[in-house]
């Protein structure tokens, strides 16, 4: 079935939507007054980040150890901007500390009813999600970090050798796909998940063979970390994820699974401060290429945390050809707008695919369902 653009943008971080943010915490035992000083203190330092609309926190009516926090902003780019950023990652720390599981969720805002809302001022600058979109259930998430500049031949032999975890992580989440890059020292590690993210993550953290992996590679990482240490290892994955803000789905289903597919991965450094404005930049590329029937891009993902963007591209062409075209910046005019946003190349050479594209190290999908 074909369908529309607006139907096949299954997410976005930049139509301006509120977001509302969950917070599911099972607190360790004899924590809870440790976990409300924590709180009473990000709540302060959240109330001044811009966007930042109101909190809430809420204990469970049925298991006292089981807490809830919710927040509101004005969208989705002004949260993101705080929950990558390096203050936040010491701020939330004292509150991690007191959780033996945390789980976070994100919603934009479709609507509101009640009385709470009949006479309540929103924000200036909040509104509500315009329609529904529609997707597949697939959750797509991505990891970033550095190695040591000389050790990438041997990081990219030890990523690639691995054993695949198992796809099944429970009878409502299966691992999907996995697919991981490189460009110069830096890797990117892309999963696609059906069902619960946070789950699945886990499985595979737990899994000997990956276990095995992370532990081979640790040596050469730029940012020391301690896996066997539960607060070194939450704050090593924090500081490396990369989030999805934008995904376009293909326009026909199963289409990104047809053998004249492939997938490459394109590396943008913004200037400093520019992330954002990049990666909405990309987005709007991209749905420009979707509406002309002869792009060879099946589907694309934008990942973006402060100024890294990654961009993620099925492309239809047989001998692997279209991938200039695919990269979606047609004309000078445009071609300015990425040059003024990108850290500019030492040789001052313009953008291209081939100055952007990330070598594939491995991508690998789950084995059918039965």
């Amino acid at each position: 079935m074909t369908t529309t653009l607006s139907e096949r943008v299954s997410q976005s971080a930049f139509d301006g939507s509120m977001l509302r943010v969950v917070l599911l915490m099972d607190l360790h035992e004899g924590a809870q007054q440790r976990f409300f000083e924590a709180y009473e203190q990000l709540r302060h330092d959240i109330a001044s980040e811009p966007g930042h609309i109101s909190d809430q926190l809420c204990q469970s009516f049925e298991n006292p150890s089981q807490w809830l926090i919710t927040s509101e902003w004005e969208s989705a780019p002004q949260y993101l901007a705080w929950v990558n950023s390096e203050h936040h990652a010491e701020q939330v720390r004292p509150l991690g500390a007191c959780a033996r599981a945390m789980r976070p969720l994100k919603y934009t805002v479709l609507r509101e009813t009640g009385r709470a809302y009949q006479d309540a001022q929103r924000p200036t600058g909040a509104r509500l999600q315009a329609a529904p979109r529609l997707g597949a259930g697939i959750v797509r998430h991505a990891l970033t970090f550095t190695v040591k500049p000389g050790s990438e031949k041997d990081v990219a032999a030890i990523l690639s050798s691995y054993a695949s975890p198992t796809a099944d992580v429970d009878g409502h989440t299966r691992l999907c796909r996995t697919s991981l890059f490189m460009h110069g020292n830096r890797v990117v590690r892309t999963v696609e998940v059906r069902g619960d993210l946070t789950a699945a993550l886990r499985h595979v953290s737990e899994q000997p063979e990956v276990r095995a992996v992370e532990e081979a590679i640790n040596p050469y990482l730029e940012q020391d970390r301690d896996l066997g240490d539960p607060e070194s290892a939450r704050m090593f994955f924090m500081r490396a994820a990369l989030p999805a803000v934008h995904h376009i789905a293909a326009r026909e289903a199963g289409a990104a699974d047809r053998s004249d597919v492939r997938r490459h991965a394109l590396f943008y450094p913004a200037r400093p401060g520019c992330g954002p404005a990049l990666a909405r930049f990309l987005a709007g590329q991209d749905e420009a290429a979707a509406h002309r029937a002869d792009t060879a891009t099946v589907s694309s993902s934008i990942f973006q945390r402060d100024d890294t963007v990654v961009r993620l591209i099925d492309v239809r062409s047989p001998h692997g050809d279209g991938l200039e075209t695919a990269f979606g910046v047609r004309g000078p005019r445009k071609a300015a707008v990425l040059a003024r946003l990108m850290v500019p190349s030492e040789d001052g050479a313009a953008a291209s695919a081939v100055r952007h594209t990330m070598s594939l190290i491995t991508d690998r999908r789950a084995p059918a369902e039965s």
